[in-house]
């Protein structure tokens, strides 16, 4: 269930649709798409799926950069590979909040929800005291790692202290502070220019996306003609179409059904073909029993 076609009736439900599923069944109230991208509402739909799956102590639903929304995405990934589902999540263009990437994934995703249990809502699951425990325990923890890094920095400055001489203020061995933050602000830069590189190649790509998927939707639509219903080619197309595993080509089905049907065409083009010989040999008989006849009426001289 994992690997849904492209064009499967899932990927054709609407915004407001989604929208009402998460928030009835997770107690929000959401109205935007884009608020889904921190992967936090994911993985609790997964965490009422199937319950105690889910590592929800890890999950930040306060997540508001990038760095946060994917260390969501991670747990929800790992969820994936503990339930050995072949789907693979395109965390750098969720994370981005685009609607339409956020929208495919909400459908993929109930979807699949919707195929465990035959959908039916666990009624001892309690979303809010679920979201609200999470908090509980992240504030602990967040507390504590707190603490032992104040305890870190406390230690590393004492150690610093001791190496700074009355004379020239740094310690001999110690690389210069002047020196470290030129380096950090040349590998800055070399980040952003490499985050903007693959933000362009995202954004050319998900073009590319979209013009594909516009030209396979009109020649669905054009396959679905009531005059083309039963014409062979349009129903090998269909057959590529609505193929469910994308691990498997339905390219030899297609071929197949076209065969068939060209098979067909040639057994009904011998049939024609033997009616038509009959006919001509039965003409040729007749015709040939006419001339004797008239020669043997013909008088002698």
């Amino acid at each position: 269930m994992a690997n849904i076609g492209i064009m499967d009736s899932a990927y054709f439900v609407g915004r407001n649709e989604l929208l009402s599923w998460i928030n009835d069944r997770l107690q929000l109230n959401l109205t935007r798409i884009e608020e889904v991208a921190s992967g936090a509402v994911q993985c609790q739909m997964m965490d009422m799926t199937y319950p105690g799956v889910v590592p929800m102590h890890k999950v930040n639903f306060d997540a508001k950069t990038e760095y946060d929304m994917i260390q969501n995405y991670k747990v929800l990934q790992d969820v994936f590979n503990k339930l050995k589902l072949d789907k693979h999540i395109e965390v750098n263009r969720l994370v981005k909040g685009r609607p339409l990437d956020n929208l495919e994934f909400l459908q993929w995703l109930k979807r699949y929800c919707e195929s465990v249990n035959g959908g039916i809502m666990n009624e001892n699951y309690n979303p809010l005291d679920r979201r609200s425990k999470v908090g509980r325990e992240r504030n602990v923890k967040g507390s504590q790692r707190n603490a032992k890094s104040l305890q870190t920095n406390n230690s590393h400055n004492s150690g610093l202290g001791e190496g700074i001489t009355k004379v020239t203020g740094i310690k001999h061995g110690r690389s210069s502070p002047v020196k470290g933050g030129v380096n950090s602000s040349m590998e800055i830069q070399a980040l952003s220019k490499e985050v903007t590189d693959l933000k362009l190649s995202a954004d050319h790509l998900e073009k590319e996306r979209d013009f594909y998927f516009a030209k396979l939707r009109e020649i669905e639509i054009l396959c679905q003609a009531s005059e083309l219903e039963d014409v062979p080619l349009a129903m090998a197309v269909q057959k590529i179409l609505y193929a469910a595993d994308a691990r498997e080509s339905a390219l030899a089905e297609a071929q197949e059904v076209l065969s068939h049907s060209v098979n067909g065409s040639k057994s009904e083009l011998e049939v024609e073909d033997d009616k038509a010989k009959k006919n001509f040999q039965y003409l040729e008989f007749g015709n040939g029993h006419k001339a004797e006849n008239k020669r043997h009426s013909l008088p002698s001289p």
